[in-house]
């Protein structure tokens, strides 16, 4: 089994353990998300964990849901008054449980749900744990459509660069589940993630800035390769 898919799972079923019976979980989106969901599938399907409902983070994860057959437990925001607790992965998190998040550009709905959450837990495996942010990593930006150009300018007048972000499989930009673009933007300087959140924010036409604050995240789960976890709390 490949390295990082052992670590993953080793950081998915640590995060299991903190599910109860009719828990309302919000269920993040991206490669290590789809490993806890798979996992709590496994818990659902032979009775381990009752009355569960889930709640997505992207119509990515809404398809998953579907597709493992759990249809019957999918909420929106709008069908629940809470959310227990939201179990999310990361592009990259520094040692004060910083994030950044929005590679798969559903940055928007899982910081709508990951921070509603009572509890919110990250999990990543190894290869995400940084000394700072953003590293490797450019910050993703969810813009609206009729401002992505300008944003684009006000980024690189704070000094480094900003690309609108597009994929493979469609012509032109990449399209978020909001109907809006993403700007992926690596500053010049390293600067507090809070400072630089509040600063991209600020820029009318950004909906939502893919830094996620340490200070909203109840743990950090870090699968190792060798099967072991470690836990930021």
């Amino acid at each position: 089994m490949d390295n990082i898919v052992i670590a993953r799972e080793a950081a998915a079923r640590e995060a299991i353990k903190y599910l109860r019976d009719k828990y309302v979980v919000g269920v993040g989106t991206g490669s290590t998300a789809m490993v806890f969901l798979r996992e709590l599938h496994k818990l659902i399907i032979s009775d381990s964990i009752e009355e569960i409902l889930l709640v997505p983070t992207s119509t990515e994860t809404e398809i998953e849901i579907i597709k493992l057959g759990l249809a019957h437990l999918l909420r929106y925001p709008w069908q629940v008054n809470h959310v227990d607790v939201a179990i999310d992965g990361a592009d990259e998190v520094d040692r004060r449980k910083n994030l950044i998040k929005g590679g798969g550009a559903a940055l928007t709905r899982e910081k709508i749900i990951d921070y509603w959450a009572r509890e919110f837990i990250v999990i990543v495996d190894e290869t995400k744990v940084f000394p700072s942010i953003p590293s490797k990593h450019p910050i993703p930006i969810e813009v609206i459509p009729f401002a992505w150009s300008i944003i684009k300018a006000r980024l690189e007048e704070l000094g480094g660069t900003a690309e609108l972000r597009f994929g493979s499989g469609k012509r032109g930009p990449i399209v978020t589940d909001n109907g809006n673009y993403i700007i992926d933007y690596m500053p010049k300087a390293v600067m507090n993630p809070d400072d630089m959140e509040r600063i991209i924010k600020e820029i009318p036409g950004v909906v939502e800035v893919g830094i996620f604050s340490g200070k909203r995240i109840s743990k950090v789960i870090i699968g190792r390769i060798d099967g072991s976890v470690t836990i930021m709390g």
